[in-house]
């Protein structure tokens, strides 16, 4: 009897072989892709935290000027609070014929907020002037506003692209992935 001894591959091996692979990259994506969405949500958030800080320093520095009980302010001590929210590296005032305005209005930033001189646009070089450099800020990357409370010391940072059709910080922290 004559044993044919053959090596090799059947078909059937590597037709097991080849889906398996095809299993563990379609696996190795989906986790990337996540892996991506959730850094990228991550970078946003952290972003947003950092302008935070910052505006709340500038924020509570406006609320002194206006003394204990901001209601009693005189006319002076709000201009002097609103010329602290003033400078390079507070960003830009958002006027009511800004370009930003509609899309500012769809995110949920109010026409009396701008109306009050509440909102500020960061540029990049703004933000670069708070401390907080290699952060975008323009037309192409989405812009972050800071919108100002003076009397309650309150701040709220929103970017114009967001995440997942949220805008501000508050809403974007509340997203779990």
């Amino acid at each position: 009897m004559k044993v044919n001894n053959q090596k090799g591959i059947t078909i059937v091996v590597l037709t097991i072989t080849i889906t398996i692979l095809i299993i563990l990259a379609g696996i190795t994506i989906y986790i990337g892709k996540e892996s991506i969405k959730k850094a990228n949500l991550e970078g946003l958030k952290t972003n947003m935290l950092l302008i935070e800080t910052k505006a709340r320093e500038f924020v509570e520095n406006a609320s002194f000027d206006l003394g204990i009980n901001p209601q009693n302010a005189t006319d002076e001590m709000k201009t002097n609070a609103q010329n602290e929210l003033n400078g390079e590296s507070k960003g830009t005032l958002v006027n009511p014929d800004d370009s930003i305005i509609n899309q500012l209005l769809n995110m949920g930033i109010s026409q009396e907020d701008i109306n009050n001189k509440n909102v500020y646009k960061l540029t990049t070089e703004n933000l670069e002037k708070m401390g907080i450099n290699d952060v975008k800020s323009n037309d192409e990357e989405g812009w972050y506003v800071i919108v100002y409370n003076i009397d309650d010391t309150a701040v709220e940072i929103y970017h114009t692209i967001g995440y997942d059709g949220k805008y501000s910080l508050t809403d974007i922290e509340q997203i779990k992935l």
